[in-house]
């Protein structure tokens, strides 16, 4: 059987516990007709640690939800809708019942934008860089202080080695004491 809903379709759900709750579809499971919806339907698992390293405890998380009980929001109005299919250019498409826009996104559109976010990326590294050169230069002046600070602590760490030395020949003598008098 056949799902309306698409993995990244924002869903509103309309029956159950979470009604009213809107998220993003995680996973579209045709053969079960269900969905894994981002937070809707929390369940608490119990993780038993199998090993020493392995953390055990409860864990949250979403649960599968029946794709009846979900409905599509639509990106243009904003409102739950159902879902109508249209033939455009030899090809079936999902629309909106209550406006007719489209519910399919366009792979083109989602790799202009991500092109975009990269650009700006790259403009705002440019103008931090000189913010970066400064902090450089304040760091540099401040490694003065630092060196002060491991020389002091170079002179703890003399210090207590050569306490050390003398608990370690104190206790020496103190078991040859217990030897003689035996």
């Amino acid at each position: 059987m056949a799902l309306n809903v698409k993995k990244g379709d924002t869903v509103v759900v309309i029956a159950g516990k979470d009604k009213g709750k809107t998220g993003k579809v995680l996973v579209a499971m045709p053969a079960d007709n269900s969905v894994v919806v981002a937070g809707v339907n929390i369940i608490s698992k119990h993780k038993k640690p199998r090993s020493a390293q392995d953390k055990g405890g409860i864990i949250k998380k979403e649960n599968k939800i029946d794709a009846s009980n979900v409905q599509i929001v639509c990106p243009s109005c904003g409102k739950a809708t159902r879902v109508a299919h249209n033939m455009a250019d030899g090809k079936k498409t999902r629309t909106c019942k209550k406006c007719g826009a489209s519910l399919d996104t366009t792979k083109k559109a989602t790799k202009e934008t991500k092109t975009t976010k990269t650009a700006t990326k790259k403009v705002e590294e440019t103008k931090s860089a000189p913010k970066a050169v400064e902090a450089k230069k304040e760091t540099a002046k401040k490694a003065p202080v630092a060196e002060k600070k491991t020389e002091t602590k170079a002179k703890t760490t003399k210090t207590a080695t050569k306490t050390e030395e003398k608990k370690t020949t104190t206790k020496k003598s103190t078991t040859t004491k217990k030897v003689e008098s035996k």
